[in-house]
């Protein structure tokens, strides 16, 4: 039981940080609810996940909390992509051409690939939660149980991006509807527009950020 307590404890922490609406969850739902390339997509959250969280607990985050620069290429970055990403959300939302799931051709694999990079690791947030924050309660535990944490935090990663991309495919007779997927848009629209100036405010005005 006590070697349990270390992979319990990686487990709510993970699944605490992850579930948040953000860019990442919101491109996650959107694939499956299109039913594109779900399982390549889980596969590539879910392994991302783990390998940054092995990474924040073997002491990647002490390193990147010595190279400020480092964040504010990472904000200005990620900033312009989520922006472009919003931008194009909106666009979407406008057009009168029917948007049912599974009539409209596929993204490319290589395209969602990048998107997926894009939205994983030019994200200041991610490393916030996964490196530094779980990085530092991984490390924290005796040495011999740090994989222990380690596997429980890239498990609720598996189960919730497994759930989100396969689970979504519950909501496809409502985004039968057109309407539906304009509205879908115009949340994603405003979310990654709200996250694009979170981050640039947060960067330029470090006064602002909280905690």
């Amino acid at each position: 039981m006590p070697l349990l307590l270390p992979v319990f404890s990686g487990f709510c922490l993970s699944a605490a940080l992850i579930m948040a609406i953000g860019a990442q969850n919101l491109f996650v739902l959107q694939q499956g609810l299109k039913g594109e390339y779900v399982t390549l997509v889980v596969l590539f959250c879910s392994l991302a996940d783990a390998l940054l969280i092995t990474l924040g607990v073997s002491g990647l985050g002490t390193f990147l909390g010595a190279v400020p620069p480092l964040e504010r290429v990472l904000a200005f970055g990620g900033s312009a992509f989520l922006a472009w990403y919003g931008l194009a959300a909106l666009r979407r939302m406008r057009t009168p051409r029917r948007m049912i799931a599974g009539e409209t051709p596929p993204i490319p694999r290589a395209r969602v690939l990048a998107m997926l990079a894009a939205f994983t690791f030019l994200n200041p947030h991610v490393y916030l939660d996964t490196v530094l924050l779980m990085g530092a309660a991984g490390a924290a535990e005796p040495s011999g149980q740090r994989p222990l944490f380690i596997v429980g935090a890239a498990s609720a990663s598996v189960v919730w991006f497994a759930s989100l991309g396969y689970g979504s495919r519950l909501l496809r007779p409502i985004f039968a509807r057109p309407f539906a997927w304009r509205i879908l848009d115009a949340i994603v629209g405003c979310v990654m527009l709200t996250l694009a100036a979170v981050l640039i405010l947060r960067t330029l005005c470090p006064e602002l950020r909280l905690g």
